[in-house]
C-alpha cells in the first residue's frame, strides 16, 4: 500500500491534457509512467535519506516510501501520443487530444 501521495494538477487546452505532479528530491529513474486501458498511472519510490547517527531529527514531515497515482482521462485522450518530462522536482505529462475528437461546427438547416 502506498505510504504517501504526490500532489498533482490536471489542466487542459484545446490540444492536450497536462498533468503536473510534485516529486521533490526524486530522480527520473525512480519514477514510472504507464498507460493501460484508458488510465494513466504514475508510480515510484521516494527514498528516505540514510539516517545518520550524528544527526538529530527534530521533525520529519515530508512523505517517503512508495507511491501510485492513477488518472482516468476522457475518451478524447490519445494514449498513443503521451510525453513526460522531469525538471526541478516536477513531473509534467502531456497527453494529446485525438484529432477526431476536436470540436467541429455542424450546419443547422432550416426545415
Amino acid at each position: 500500500m502506498p505510504e504517501w501521495t504526490p500532489l498533482a494538477d490536471i489542466t487542459e487546452d484545446e490540444n492536450e491534457y497536462i498533468i503536473k505532479a510534485e516529486l521533490p528530491d526524486m530522480k527520473k529513474e525512480d519514477v514510472k509512467v504507464t498507460v493501460e486501458n484508458g488510465v494513466l498511472t504514475i508510480s515510484g519510490e521516494h527514498k528516505f535519506e540514510k539516517e545518520e547517527k550524528k544527526k538529530k531529527y527534530h521533525r520529519i514531515e515530508r512523505g517517503y516510501g512508495t507511491f501510485m497515482r492513477s488518472f482516468a482521462l476522457p475518451d478524447d485522450a490519445d494514449f498513443n501520443n503521451v510525453n513526460a518530462e522531469f525538471k526541478d522536482g516536477v513531473l509534467t505529462i502531456h497527453v494529446a487530444k485525438s484529432e477526431h475528437a476536436q470540436p467541429k461546427q455542424i450546419e443547422v438547416k432550416v426545415a
